[in-house]
């Protein structure tokens, strides 16, 4: 099989989308990914995976913390320039929860200290130790095959 072939069929995991985000040197950064799970409850963590030749990675090694913000399904465009598919620079509103930059708005705001990280292929896990969260209203921003979703409940479409 070739690389084509596996991304279209992971693409068909639907699953939701998050901003993650970190703090260097007084600057924000932030990544758009949808390869996060939790993984424990006791202790309380998660796994996001970063490419190995993402800037992103050399943020998380340098801060030791991340948050990850659960998106709603009104930040498309929030999620899109993450993702880099903007090259236009956007004025993002971030909010400071327990000391980490969060999106404003996302479903649910997990902030973290990296617990382990295991490089695996081309990318690196970085578990998470969940510091805090913070739960907000509203619908997720899907994504399937390449593009985003609305999600509608099946109780409402009975």
């Amino acid at each position: 099989m070739d690389d084509r072939m596996f991304r279209q069929a992971m693409g068909k995991f639907a699953t939701g989308v998050t901003v993650v985000t970190t703090e260097v040197e007084d600057k924000v950064h932030g990544m758009t990914a949808n390869a996060f799970m939790s993984v424990s409850l006791n202790p309380k963590l998660i796994v996001i995976s970063v490419a190995n030749r993402a800037r992103m990675k050399e943020y998380i090694e340098e801060s030791g913390s991340f948050a990850v913000s659960l998106l709603a399904d009104n930040q498309e465009d929030l999620s899109s320039y993450f993702a880099g598919q903007s090259k236009e620079e956007k004025e993002v509103g971030f909010e400071i929860f327990d000391n980490m930059p969060v999106l404003h708005g996302s479903l649910a705001n997990i902030t973290c200290d990296v617990h382990n990280a295991h490089i695996e292929g081309d990318h690196t896990l970085y578990i998470g130790k969940v510091r805090d969260i913070a739960l907000n209203d509203g619908k997720p921003l899907a994504y399937f095959s390449g593009k985003y979703y609305e999600l509608t409940s099946l109780e409402a479409t009975k």
